[in-house]
């Protein structure tokens, strides 16, 4: 059974910090990637581990860390390299760039190359249909991808280099990138990426500049509120919310009280459209008493 460094135990009560004391279990996520950070994936150790700083039981623990892919359950290789399949990019080829991977690793899903450093996985969706077909490495693009480029990357990496994503940061391991999502900064230099976003994300901000579409009354320069002021925003809304039901109240009660025969003020009148009923029928009424009157008088000429 696996003992955790104290360095691991010292993060482990860092994160449980970060949560009010009587929602401590709030914590379990960030600690799954903790614990899967020094081992590589989360094990029965590892969920023992999580059970024994939340208090929790361990089909509790285990039950959060079945139920997210992103936790893995069978040791993993230093490289997670996920393909998409879905759709999108499987319209665009991305079957053809996982099943090349398959024969070139001789690995299948979810399955370690010999060597320990590539996992292999499809995945559902990768969120970015606009760049498929796309597989990433510990979740870091690279779009556009065939068998070819595909076979490439790992090949880099399995020679020990670290191939450049798409987007994104560097790429780092599985275990680094861990300790990442269990919310502590990555120190390594040049480790965040300064880039800007891809061509195909911003195509429609593109199209809305060329033909001068934007959001009525949009202020760019408008400062984001702070959730105190945005509060204090909310606050004021309900009060006057609040003030305006008594003279609605008010209104409504007098409305009720008017006496018999006193005169409908012009607000309470019905709207003009509603009087077109009432004069079709008045003229067909009309019309019939001058027919039955037209019918006495030829029975008394008979």
């Amino acid at each position: 059974m696996t003992v955790f460094s104290e360095e691991t135990r010292a993060r482990a009560r860092e994160i449980i910090a970060r949560y009010p004391a009587d929602r401590s279990r709030s914590a379990l996520l960030p600690l799954l990637h903790l614990v899967q950070s020094e081992e590589g994936y989360v094990s029965p150790a590892g969920i023992a581990f999580c059970a024994e700083v939340l208090g929790l039981n361990k089909a509790q623990v285990g039950a959060v860390a079945s139920f997210y892919t992103m936790y893995k359950r069978r040791p993993t290789g230093d490289w997670l390299v996920s393909v998409c399949t879905n759709t999108m990019c499987n319209v665009l080829g991305g079957q053809e760039v996982y099943d090349a991977l398959v024969e070139h690793l001789g690995v299948g899903h979810e399955e370690t190359t010999a060597d320990g450093t590539i996992t292999l996985e499809h995945a559902e969706c990768l969120a970015a249909c606009d760049y498929g077909p796309v597989m990433t490495v510990n979740y870091d693009f690279f779009d556009n991808v065939d068998p070819q480029t595909a076979v490439g990357v790992v090949d880099e990496l399995r020679a020990g280099n670290r191939p450049t994503p798409s987007r994104g940061a560097r790429l780092c391991r599985l275990k680094e990138m861990s300790v990442q999502l269990a919310g502590f900064a990555d120190e390594r230099e040049g480790a965040v990426a300064d880039g800007g976003p891809g061509e195909p994300t911003v195509r429609g901000l593109r199209l809305a500049q060329e033909h001068g579409i934007a959001v009525t009354g949009f202020d760019p320069n408008t400062p984001i509120r702070s959730k105190a002021e945005a509060e204090q925003a909310a606050a004021e809304a309900r009060a006057k919310a609040e003030a305006a039901k008594p003279a609605a109240a008010s209104a409504g009660a007098a409305k009720e009280s008017r006496p018999a025969g006193f005169a409908t003020p012009a607000s309470d009148a019905k709207p003009a459209g509603d009087e077109a009923p009432v004069k079709e029928r008045s003229l067909k009424d009309a019309a019939a008493g001058m027919g039955d009157a037209a019918g006495n008088e030829r029975g008394v000429d008979q």
